[in-house]
């Protein structure tokens, strides 16, 4: 059986780019995890790609939320599964590794309604 956690996820924020970074990049090590790369374009674009024990998805996913972003819906239901999995196996898996490809698009206050149509 594949237990690896690898997950793609996309979602907005209205937050500066290089602050947005910094931010998740201080909370992601905070919750003792590691980030692999990171950075951000010229149109706002953020990538990351982080990685961290399983045991901690409850804490990495809440702090995402209170960072700002607002995920999309499969992003929502890939992390609620990954923490339920967690939480349900039968056998001890919480010093696996689970992966995040994060990619979030960084949008002004006024033109975040119309992004998250997009999602």
């Amino acid at each position: 059986m594949d237990t690896s956690w690898a997950l793609q996820m996309k979602a907005v924020a209205a937050e500066e780019p290089s602050r947005l970074v910094q931010t998740l990049t201080g909370a992601i090590l905070g919750c003792g995890g590691w980030v692999l790369s990171r950075g951000a374009s010229d149109t706002g674009l953020i990538n990351m790609l982080f990685e961290f024990e399983r045991r901690d998805c409850v804490d990495v996913y809440s702090m995402l939320i209170a960072a700002g972003l607002e995920l999309s819906q499969t992003g929502h239901l890939r992390f609620t599964e990954l923490c339920q999995c967690t939480r349900n196996q039968p056998r001890n898996c919480g010093a696996e590794i689970a992966s995040i490809d994060l990619e979030i698009q960084t949008y002004s206050a006024q033109a975040k309604p119309q992004a998250m149509a997009g999602l």
